[in-house]
């Protein structure tokens, strides 16, 4: 039985899946608050699928890319609840949850601001690059590169900012990735070895004073 968290976008989401079975999903959306509101939903989806925290055996949770405090919110609630219950905390990329079960060549894009986005490109569920963070013109380059024809599909906020690289290409635009995409996609690892760490593609804004 696991449990997935996701803060890491426009949404406060959980899902308890058990096999085959989706037991709870629930998602709030939200740019703020994640804190506040991530263990209450937890506890609300626990009571609508009838188990108790002790019940599960597995916690998936997205580590990134997306709101700096955002990611480290639903980290940190992840990473406490498993150490307290003695269970696995698995990380899944925001990236390839907002992929999951799209056929064909999909490209996982958010908007990151300042011409920029976050990308990964899939196909078939396998991925053909690593998350990175480019510039619109590179993210256009190299969806250009590795695309080889066929049923196409931009998903994520950034979707929109590519959609005339790829002519007809689906366009998917979800706030935030689906909490059962995440709770499969953390049910298909292996135990990791260490705890989660967030996934930064670059730097944060802020900078200090000058002195």
């Amino acid at each position: 039985m696991i449990l997935s968290i996701d803060t890491c976008l426009g949404a406060s989401s959980v899902a308890i899946v058990e096999g085959e079975r989706v037991l709870a999903a629930r998602s709030e959306p939200m740019t703020r608050g994640h804190q506040e509101r991530i263990g209450v939903i937890a506890r609300e989806a626990a009571a609508e699928a009838g188990v108790a925290f002790t019940d599960l055996d597995r916690i998936g949770v997205t580590v990134g890319p997306g709101s700096f405090t955002g990611l480290r919110v639903g980290l940190a609630f992840a990473k406490g609840l498993a150490t307290a219950l003695s269970i696995p905390c698995v990380g899944v990329t925001t990236l390839e949850a907002m992929a999951y079960g799209v056929e064909g060549f999909v490209a996982a894009v958010l908007d990151a601001r300042m011409e920029q986005v976050y990308i990964q490109v899939f196909a078939d569920g396998a991925a053909l690059m690593a998350p990175d963070a480019l510039g619109l013109g590179e993210a256009a380059a190299r969806l250009a590169e590795l695309y080889s024809g066929g049923p196409a599909t931009l998903v994520g906020s950034g979707a929109p900012l590519l959609a005339d690289v790829l002519g007809g290409a689906k366009l998917l635009t979800p706030a935030a990735p689906d909490p059962v995409a995440i709770a499969r996609l953390a049910a298909s690892r292996p135990a990791p070895t260490h705890s989660p760490r967030p996934l930064y593609l670059r730097a944060p804004y802020a900078t200090l004073p000058a002195a």
